[in-house]
């Protein structure tokens, strides 16, 4: 079983891409795909219609599964491991999650329960690069892609030349390693690549901290 996060800011289109991508990997790829999908709010919007297409969902509420609630989290990936077994799981987590911490829990949940960790890949709204100009929320985004692997342009659709390249300048100022491609989920542009990103999931190795924090 794989763990694969798929994150980035709030509004950046985590939900949209899930919908586009799950039953491809279900239907042409026949993968057993379990989702984990964390919400700040009291509303669960984002798992209502993720449930909708009947796909198999945990739910966790209250906080970000990377920190506050990061105990749920393991147990969550415990239940889906013995029940459900899947092959790949996908966590969805909040605008504000932080990927090296959501992969540190999972590491815990590797040494637990024999899970894989696999990539983090990190939407980038490229068609909104200015707010990484705000002091704040610019940290926060940019916190966000230096833990990336990869890191999807998402809306290019609606996205300018201009602001696209904006968006690669931002991304390889703070990670220089992470591959940056272009993504649509309305025309389907850097779909295919998502996908075999996911499928050809290997594993990631453990972060170096994890054994002085788990002591």
């Amino acid at each position: 079983m794989k763990v694969v996060t798929i994150g980035g800011y709030l509004g950046s289109g985590k939900t949209t891409a899930l919908m586009k991508i799950c039953p491809i990997l279900h239907d042409k790829y026949n993968a057993k795909i379990a989702l984990i999908v964390n919400e700040l709010g009291d509303v669960p919007v984002d798992g209502r219609i993720v449930e909708e297409s009947e796909l198999n969902v945990k739910e966790i509420f209250g906080g970000c599964i990377c920190c506050t609630v990061a105990g749920t989290f393991q147990r969550t990936l415990g239940v889906l491991k013995r029940e459900f077994n899947p092959d790949i799981v996908i966590t969805e987590p909040t605008g504000v999650a932080i990927p090296h911490q959501l992969k540190l829990v999972a590491a815990m949940a590797f040494r637990d329960y024999e899970i894989g960790m696999g990539p983090a890949i990190i939407l980038f709204d490229a068609s909104r690069p200015e707010i990484c100009d705000d002091e704040i929320l610019g940290r926060l985004v940019r916190t966000q892609v230096e833990d990336a692997d990869f890191v999807p342009l998402s809306k290019v659709d609606i996205a300018s030349e201009e602001d696209i390249q904006k968006s690669i300048q931002i991304i390889r100022e703070v990670n220089k390693n992470a591959e940056i491609f272009r993504f649509s989920s309305v025309t389907g542009e850097g779909v295919d690549r998502m996908i075999e990103i996911i499928i050809e999931a290997k594993d990631y190795p453990i972060p170096e901290y994890w054994g002085t924090i788990r002591k």
